[in-house]
């Protein structure tokens, strides 16, 4: 085929960055999960634009590759969404419940079960898959379960549950 007849990479094309993995479990989420959902997507389309605005002074299309590889994730995990609403009554652990718990040494934590992409453990919003709400689920106040952890077995005791 001639040169003429195929298109050649102009550099003013961004490259299109392989997608994001997504999990193959439900993707469960709290009201305020699909709101962050919802919040996150504005502000990449938001960022998209600008991007795609401002391309006759960009160097480089490396963030918008970015910014639109990141917004087909958000995109693709809000079609899957399945809100999860609380129940009227706190009698067991499930999706989107609080839980305080109590471990062997008597130190209590409170762990929220959530969705995937709004988990963070560091202020402690849990993953619904992981493996301490996996042992946390159907418990009631007043059970033991096991956490098992790299290190071990951890055994906690259910002390509250909330929604």
């Amino acid at each position: 085929m001639n040169k003429a007849f195929t298109k050649e990479d102009d550099g003013d094309t961004p490259q299109r960055l392989p997608d994001l993995p997504i999990s193959n479990h439900p993707n469960l989420v709290t009201a305020r999960g699909l709101n962050q959902l919802k919040d996150r997507q504005s502000g990449l389309e938001a960022e998209v634009a600008r991007l795609r605005d401002g391309r006759d002074h960009l160097d480089d299309l490396y963030p918008l590759a970015v910014a639109e590889r990141d917004l087909r994730y958000v995109e693709a995990r809000l079609a899957s969404t399945i809100l999860v609403t609380p129940p009227e009554t706190a009698t067991h652990v499930g999706f989107g419940a609080t839980v305080t718990v109590e471990d062997e040494d008597g130190k209590t934590a409170r762990y929220t079960i959530v969705g995937e992409d709004e988990a963070a453990p560091e202020d402690g919003l849990i993953a619904a898959y992981s493996p301490l709400a996996r042992a946390l689920m159907e418990a009631k106040a007043g059970d033991i379960v096991e956490w098992p952890k790299p290190s071990g077995i951890v055994e906690l005791e259910v002390i509250a549950i909330a929604y």
